[in-house]
């Protein structure tokens, strides 16, 4: 006689989960290119929060949930006088690095920010060093934290790689718990199977919609996901290092595991073993404070600027040729009622650089957007159109283009030249290029936070390989204090 039961036999954890776990238990990371960039991309993403910090949206997220709360070891908030309980501490760092959306960033078939997970790394470093040297004991070194980064930035970026996310509504930001979530329980003294117990826990939580991402509802929200998310992690981490159990088919159990709620019954994939791929080829948003499908397209509205800002007026149209993620991602008309509408709008990426010669943070503020009707007047004689090969270059794994044209018509029948730029400045293929550029932004953004001797002292500790990854975490962490 059939009975309507389910079998409770308890099975082996996802072969995803192993997947994972034995990478950040064993792997020893050997790219002295994947070190190099990790120092580049910890200063980046550190000068990102610094500039967020101008910001009163920003700032109002940031501190203690509970004012006046004091925290013995507590992690460092850089760039404030913040001393944080770890989870909290995450939060506060994510939200900073993000909140500007200037950080690196990874484009496969999903795309998100490596860079948001270190705001765990960094708050979980910090307290266990603070907790290392209360016990006399070593502290963590800097060393250990870009191998975190490195391996964060690996599994989220491996798995954005064929696993596309975004077109079931689901948001990136899920990556980032995933991977902060593997390399801060390993911090923390985590074995393989409390690494496989955690992840586990990180996939149960679903994931949040990208409904603060797109047209009609987009948002701030999109600025402190990251930090969210690699706050969750932290938490996440430290429960299973309470002994708390995991949920070994989370991804395949059917009816209930991850692939047929929330990713209509298809299976994740792998397509590459981890090593040190993503940090290597990393993508740096180094001129421009521009979602990064639309870096590009910046970069050919500047070189046009000084052919249409003194006939902006005598434009008959605007033909923005991209890609087709673009297209699906920041191609938007209608009104942008708040700065995280316009910077995910490739319209008004494009419309402010024509007219200023520049794109600015500050350019995305109400104050600035409604003091200056000319940008809209642009962007209603803004055509966007796919190149087919542009979209394939785009996921070609030995390209990883994100190329764009920009082409400005005039009513008098004149145009200016067809401007196309195929990698962005902060492209592997422009390394040599960018790196300058990247250390004049770390540079101008430490200004904007510290004084001239603390700056010096900051870009003394960053500059140089060897001596920043010897450096004790805590000793680099209170080298950002405000006092």
């Amino acid at each position: 006689m059939e009975r309507n039961v389910d079998i409770n036999e308890r099975p082996q954890p996802d072969m995803l989960l192993k997947q994972i776990a034995e990478y950040v238990m064993t792997t020893e990371i050997r790219s002295e290119l994947a070190y190099q960039t990790a120092r580049y991309c910890l200063m980046d993403t550190l000068g990102c929060g610094m500039l967020a910090l101008r910001f009163p949206e920003c700032t109002k997220h940031l501190g203690p949930i509970v004012p006046g709360t004091t925290v013995i070891n507590g992690a460092r908030v850089p760039g404030t006088s913040h001393e944080l309980d770890p989870v909290t501490a995450a939060f506060n760092i994510g939200c900073m690095i993000r909140w500007l959306d200037f950080n690196d960033t990874w484009l496969a078939a999903e795309w998100g920010h490596p860079s948001d997970n270190l705001g765990g790394i960094l708050a979980v470093a910090d307290y266990l060093s603070r907790v290392a040297v209360s016990q006399g004991k070593p502290p963590l070194t800097m060393r250990d934290v870009l191998t975190a980064m490195i391996k964060a930035h690996e599994i989220q970026g491996v798995l954005a790689l064929e696993n596309s996310f975004n077109r079931v509504g689901l948001d990136h930001v899920l990556l980032v718990r995933v991977a902060s979530t593997a390399v801060l329980t390993k911090m923390l003294g985590g074995k393989r199977d409390q690494v496989i117990d955690a992840l586990s826990q990180a996939w149960v939580d679903g994931c949040a919609l990208r409904t603060y991402r797109h047209a009609p509802n987009a948002g701030s929200r999109k600025s402190w996901a990251a930090g969210d998310a690699t706050s969750r992690a932290v938490r996440l981490a430290m429960i299973t290092m309470k002994g708390e159990m995991g949920l070994p088919s989370v991804l395949s159990a059917d009816k209930w595991g991850f692939s047929d709620v929330l990713f209509n019954g298809e299976p994740l994939k792998l397509s590459q073993t981890f090593n040190s791929y993503v940090m290597e080829n990393v993508l740096f948003k180094l001129s421009y404070p521009a979602e990064f499908h639309a870096q590009t397209a910046v970069e050919c509205a500047v070189t046009l600027s000084a052919h249409v800002q003194e006939r902006w007026d005598r434009i008959s149209r605007i033909v923005i040729t991209t890609h087709e993620s673009a297209i699906r991602i920041i191609s938007k008309s209608g009104p942008l009622v708040n700065p995280a509408d316009r910077d995910h709008c490739l319209q008004y990426m494009v419309a402010v650089p024509l007219l200023y010669g520049t794109l600015a943070a500050e350019h995305y503020e109400d104050s600035f957007h409604y003091a200056d009707p000319r940008i809209d007047a642009l962007r209603a004689k803004m055509e966007v159109v796919e190149d087919e090969g542009y979209s394939i270059d785009y996921l070609d794994p030995d390209k990883r283009s994100i190329a764009n044209a920009v082409q400005v018509y005039f009513d008098d029948g004149t145009a200016t030249d067809k401007i196309a730029v195929e990698y962005p400045i902060g492209h592997r293929r422009r390394r040599e290029e960018g790196m300058p550029v990247l250390e004049g932004k770390f540079r101008d953004s430490l200004l904007t936070r510290f004084p001239q001797s603390q700056c010096e002292r900051i870009l003394r500790s960053c500059t140089n390989q060897s001596a920043l990854e010897a450096m004790s975490v805590h000793e680099f962490m209170d080298l950002w204090m405000i006092n």
